[in-house]
C-alpha cells in the first residue's frame, strides 16, 4: 500500500520506518524542515535503538521518503495521524491543536475511499470532533489505532507489538460481513497494513471509538498506579526498617500481581506517562467520575513526591545540607536508552540540588547535548569518569546499563567521598559496600554515614 504518516516525532518516525520495512511505500510528513531533512538522510533526530538502520534501509529501497508538504500524501490509501498531543499550557487536558491542524491540512489531498487513522493518544470524544473536520469528505473513512510504544524499545514494540487495537464506527459488530466474517472498510484496510504482524500471530482487538481513545491512557494510568504504589511503600519501608526490594520480589511472585514495574525508585517522567495520567484525570473529572480523578491526582502526587524525597535524602547524606557540596548525578534522560529529557526526574532533582547551593555535575551517555542549554545551573560532562572526579556524593538517577556496571573500585578512586544514593535501586549494594562505599536506596536503607564523613568540610 501507499501510506502517509503525518507527524514525524517519536511515534511518527518509528511508525513510518517500520511500515516501510514491512514492504509498504511510505511518506512521512512534518512541518519542521530540519527534522525532515535529517530523516531523509537516514538519521533520526533523536536517539532510539534500531531506528537509524530502518531509516537507512527505507531510503536505500526507495520505500521511505519525507516531505514538508501535505500534498505528498495525495495518492496514499491510508493516512496515519501521529502528531503530538501535549498537555495544555493552562490545564491538565490534552492540547489537540496540532491534531486538528494536521487533519485540516490533509483534507484537500485525500483520495476517494482513503482511510484516515489516528494513532496519537487523545481524550475520549476526539474522533467525534475530527469527524466535523472531515465532514466535507463523506467518502473518507475514519479509524483509531492507538499506539503502545515505549521509548528505548519503540522499534521492537512496532515490529513485535503486544496487540493491535482498531477503533471503528459501530465497533466490532459493524466491522465484519455477517455470515462470512470478512473484514469491512477500515478494518480491512488496517488488516492489509498490518498483514505481516497478523500473520505472525499478533492479537487484534476491534472495538468502538470511545474504547480505542481511552485504552492507551487507561493502560498508562494503571502502569503509573503500580509504580507509584511501590514507591509509596518504599517510604513505608524506610520508616519501618523493611527492605522494599525484598518486599516487591515477594509481591511479584503472586500471579495476581506480577513483578513487572513493581520496582521502587525515583519515579516516572517523560513526555507521555505524566501528561497521559493528567489527561485521564481531566477526562474523568469532565465526565463526573470523581473516583478516577482523585486516584490519578494521588498517583501524580506520589510520583512527584519521590523527587522531593530524593533531594531530602541527599541532604541527609551530606550532613543536613547540600550547600557547597560537590555532587555528581548519573543520568539526565528520563529513562535509559533515550536522549529525551522531557519531565526528567533526574534533571529535576539535579536542578533542585543546585538551587539549594550544591555544585552539581550531570553525566549521561546520550542526553548531555539536549540538557546543557536548558539547565544553566548545572555542569555537564559526557564521560562518567570525569563527572565523578572530586564528588562528595554520587546520585544514580537514570539506570543506564553503564551505571549499573560501574566499577565501585574505579569510581571510588575518582570521588572525594564514597557515598552513593542509588535512587533507582539497581546497584549491587554489597559489592559497593565491600569497596568502602556507603550505599543508600529508596526503601533500602543500608549503612549509616559515619560521623567523620558528616563533618567533612565544604568545598
Amino acid at each position: 500500500m501507499k501510506i502517509s504518516v503525518i507527524g514525524c516525532g517519536y511515534l511518527g518516525a518509528v511508525h513510518a520506518a517500520t511500515l516501510a520495512s514491512m514492504g509498504h511505500t511510505v511518506v512521512g510528513i512534518d512541518v519542521d524542515p530540519g527534522k525532515v531533512e535529517q530523516l531523509a538522510r537516514g538519521a533520526a533526530p533523536f536517539h532510539e535503538p534500531g531506528l537509524d538502520e530502518l531509516l537507512r534501509d527505507g531510503r536505500q529501497t526507495g520505500r521511505l521518503t519525507f516531505s514538508t508538504s501535505a500534498a505528498a500524501a495525495k495518492d496514499a490509501q491510508v493516512h496515519f495521524l501521529c502528531v503530538g498531543t501535549p498537555q495544555d499550557k493552562t490545564s491538565d487536558a490534552a492540547d489537540l491543536t496540532f491534531l486538528v491542524s494536521a487533519t485540516e491540512a490533509l483534507l484537500p489531498h485525500l483520495a476517494a475511499g482513503a482511510v484516515v487513522v489516528g494513532k496519537s493518544t487523545v481524550p475520549v470524544g476526539t474522533v467525534q470532533m475530527l469527524r466535523g473536520a472531515l465532514a466535507p469528505r463523506p467518502d473518507v473513512l475514519l479509524a483509531w489505532n492507538p499506539e503502545f510504544l515505549r521509548q528505548g524499545t519503540a522499534v521492537k514494540d512496532s515490529l513485535v507489538p503486544d496487540r493491535l487495537v482498531y477503533g471503528v464506527d459501530g465497533g466490532r459488530a459493524a466491522a465484519f460481513h455477517s455470515g462470512t466474517g470478512a473484514p469491512l472498510g477500515e478494518t480491512a484496510a488496517l488488516d492489509t497494513v498490518y498483514e505481516p504482524l497478523l500473520r505472525a500471530g499478533i492479537p487484534r482487538l476491534v472495538c468502538n471509538f470511545a474504547t480505542a481513545e481511552l485504552i492507551k491512557s487507561a493502560a498508562n494510568a494503571y502502569l503509573a498506579t503500580k509504580i507509584s504504589f511501590i514507591n509509596a511503600v518504599s517510604e513505608l519501608c524506610d520508616a519501618s526498617g523493611a527492605d522494599v526490594a525484598e518486599l516487591s520480589e515477594a509481591m511479584g511472585m503472586d500471579p495476581r500481581i506480577g513483578g513487572r514495574y513493581l520496582h521502587a525508585g525515583l519515579g516516572f517522567g517523560g513526555g507521555c506517562l505524566p501528561k497521559d495520567i493528567r489527561s485521564f484525570r481531566a477526562q474523568a473529572a469532565d465526565l463526573g467520575v470523581t473516583a478516577v480523578a482523585d486516584w490519578m491526582r494521588l498517583v501524580d502526587s506520589v510520583n512527584l513526591g519521590q523527587r522531593e524525597r530524593t533531594v531530602g535524602l541527599a541532604a541527609e547524606l551530606c550532613g543536613g545540607s547540600v550547600a557547597g557540596r560537590s555532587i555528581t548525578v548519573l543520568g539526565a534522560s528520563f529513562k535509559p536508552d533515550t536522549d529525551d529529557i522531557r519531565d526528567s526526574p533526574a534533571l529535576d532533582v539535579a536542578d533542585r540540588l543546585a538551587a539549594a547551593g550544591a555544585h552539581v555535575t550531570v553525566t549521561d551517555p546520550k542526553a548531555v547535548n539536549h540538557a546543557w542549554r536548558r539547565y544553566p545551573r548545572l555542569r555537564f560532562e559526557a564521560a562518567a569518569g570525569r563527572a565523578l572526579e572530586g564528588a562528595e556524593l554520587v546520585l544514580l538517577l537514570t539506570e543506564w546499563d553503564e551505571y549499573r556496571r560501574l566499577s565501585p573500585e574505579a569510581a571510588g578512586a575518582a570521588v572525594r567521598r564514597r557515598v552513593v544514593l542509588d535512587a533507582r535501586n539497581v546497584l549491587d549494594a554489597a559489592e559497593w559496600q565491600a569497596h568502602g562505599w556507603v550505599v543508600r536506596g529508596l526503601g533500602t536503607r543500608g549503612a549509616d554515614v559515619p560521623a567523620v564523613e558528616r563533618a567533612l568540610p565544604r568545598v
